[in-house]
């Protein structure tokens, strides 16, 4: 395994991408190659606050708000006041994508491998264990400065086209992941739910052991079918958006995930959240998606074994969501974020109750203190007690 994976290669700048979360193609020049060895040579760990350029997927984990730099690093903030989040730190981790956090150990993607930092004191932040070759379709593919390639890719000049999904940005206020894990988003594709780590890749879903959270240890992977994109977990169950469709999984037995159904529609990007007997899936148009509705379909999954529609409501270009009590926020990409009354199932759609139109959103997370919303412009704190009277706390902006 170790002989095969180093025969990969590494470009420092990378291919052609596509997004879902754009409507054109991102070209970035071939310049270099580097092998994994070199790869996992590269400079990882605590460095000093900086503001981020671009924002990715977003955590909450007690006080402290995570935001992921897409293939850089995570950022750090003191989000004791959400209307004063300090920066506090950055992990320089290369080819990252997503992260979670569980018992003070923080997991995050590097290119192929996992690693896991010690989190117990900010200060002094360090990495307890990489765990290589686990991610062999690395999503994070073509983030700006890294990609590999497998050995039986020709290297030509020419720019390559990728079908790798990449939605640069995440994060519900109905997680059902324990108390000593935190918080993400609908666009997550890492997870946690009784002390093991579940993360997806464009067609397999892999699981890690987190009982004893500095030794993640690796159990398998289990191939979905092509268009993986999302994870939400909810009363021991695992629901995987894709691009055709959601998967729902028994998680009982922790350790073998069991499919129980799969609820299929037109090809669209697709996160998905949970509320009791109901899921909350948006579906989009874009790059990857442009045989798609614009729209909000709500789910009974009371039978997990046979989900069903209930209703259909147009948006505009709905990306990722949150639920929390009688409230569901939705991001519509470039037309803001929206809050809804989803008390009557039937007649979302009737009871918006807010439109911000002017924030750029991509995700959202119902957080304990603040909604937090992330976008092209950065991320946003709001006091959302009165959802239809939304009222903003912050901004951490990036920096362009």
């Amino acid at each position: 395994m170790k002989n095969l994976f180093n025969a990969l290669l590494l470009l420092l700048i990378g291919v052609v991408f596509i997004q879902c979360k754009k409507d054109d193609y991102e070209v970035i020049t071939i310049t270099k190659m580097i092998t994994v060895d070199q790869m996992r040579a590269l400079p990882v760990g605590l460095t000093k606050a900086m503001p981020a350029k671009k924002t990715g997927k977003i955590y909450i984990y007690n006080d402290y708000l995570f935001i992921n730099e897409p293939g850089e690093g995570i950022h750090i903030y003191n989000n004791v006041n959400p209307a004063a989040p300090v920066n506090i730190a950055f992990v320089q981790i290369p080819g990252n994508v997503d992260l979670a956090i569980h018992n003070n150990v923080l997991y995050a993607d590097s290119f192929i491998d996992l690693l896991a930092f010690d989190i117990s004191n900010m200060g002094n932040i360090k990495q307890v264990k990489r765990v290589n070759d686990v991610f062999k379709q690395v999503y994070s593919l073509g983030i700006q400065k890294y990609l590999y390639i497998t050995k039986d890719t020709v290297v030509k000049k020419q720019t390559y086209k990728s079908g790798v999904m990449y939605d640069a940005a995440s994060y519900s206020g109905s997680f059902s992941q324990s108390g000593s894990s935190g918080q993400g988003g609908s666009m997550a594709r890492f997870t946690l739910m009784n002390d093991y780590l579940y993360t997806v890749g464009i067609n397999d879903l892999s699981l890690f052991d987190v009982k004893t959270a500095a030794n993640p240890t690796f159990i398998k992977a289990i191939s979905l079918g092509w268009g993986v994109e999302t994870i939400f977990p909810y009363d021991n169950k695992l629901f995987i958006g894709t691009n055709t469709g959601m998967h729902i999984f028994s998680a009982a037995d922790a350790a073998n995930p069991i499919k129980l159904s799969t609820y299929s529609h037109v090809f669209a990007c697709d996160p998905v959240v949970i509320q009791g007997k109901y899921a909350f899936v948006t579906l989009r148009t874009g790059n990857m998606c442009r045989q798609a509705s614009n729209q909000l379909e709500v789910v009974d999954i009371e039978d997990p074994s046979k989900p069903k529609q209930v209703a259909v409501f147009p948006m505009q270009n709905p990306h990722g969501l949150s639920v929390t009590g009688n409230n569901l926020f939705l991001c519509e990409g470039a037309f803001g974020i929206k809050s809804f009354n989803i008390d009557n199932k039937s007649e979302i759609g009737k009871n918006m109750l807010q439109h911000l139109s002017t924030i750029k959103s991509f995700d959202v997370v119902a957080g304990p203190k603040s909604l937090i919303v992330t976008g092209e412009d950065g991320v946003f704190q709001f006091d959302y007690r009165n959802a239809a009277n939304m009222r903003q706390l912050s901004i951490i902006k990036v920096v362009k």
